[in-house]
């Protein structure tokens, strides 16, 4: 498994996962019934962003790789907010549990740096899942404010969204 730069034929599978994590509608304030269009434009960074998958060999290991998850990342805000940087991440269901997230995290945080960023901000982390807030707390981000019932979860009701910091 590795994460490599997004290349225009992995859309069909990066679409197929951000229509999977929309359908579920417990971790993103993304609107469920966006076009495969939207999606693109949404998910495809243009510069100074990128877009990454992690992939995998298919079974046999030699006939080409799977897409498991995908990671967008670039300025945060523009003008004087662009040395802060964002990121967001998808995994597929089928490839939770097996460190994709992580290994896309860290791979995002590395090519931030590398970038010349100050620290990278999520702006939107649903409290409730509590999978990524462990995992980006362990990497090095911390809650810095938490706005109370801002994300409708379909079994929840309304609970907080993080605002969560990482510095470089």
């Amino acid at each position: 498994m590795h994460v490599r730069d997004y290349a225009e034929p992995d859309w069909p599978a990066v679409w197929t996962i951000i229509s999977e994590v929309l359908r579920e509608g417990d971790t993103y304030a993304y609107d469920p019934e966006m076009s495969e269009e939207q999606g693109h434009a949404l998910w495809v960074e243009p510069p100074p962003g990128r877009t990454v998958v992690a992939v995998d060999a298919d079974r046999r290991g030699q006939l080409g790789e799977r897409v498991l998850g995908t990671a967008k990342m670039g300025p945060n805000r523009p003008g004087p907010g662009a040395h802060i940087a964002t990121a967001s991440f998808m995994v597929a269901a089928a490839a939770r549990g097996r460190g994709v997230g992580e290994m896309l995290c860290r791979h995002v945080l590395d090519l931030a740096r590398a970038d010349g960023y100050a620290g990278m901000q999520f702006n939107a982390v649903v409290e409730t899942n509590v999978a990524a807030v462990k995992l980006y707390e362990r990497l090095g981000f911390g809650i810095v404010g938490t706005v109370p019932g801002a994300f409708d979860h379909p079994e929840l009701g309304r609970v907080g969204l993080h605002i969560m910091y990482c510095p470089l």
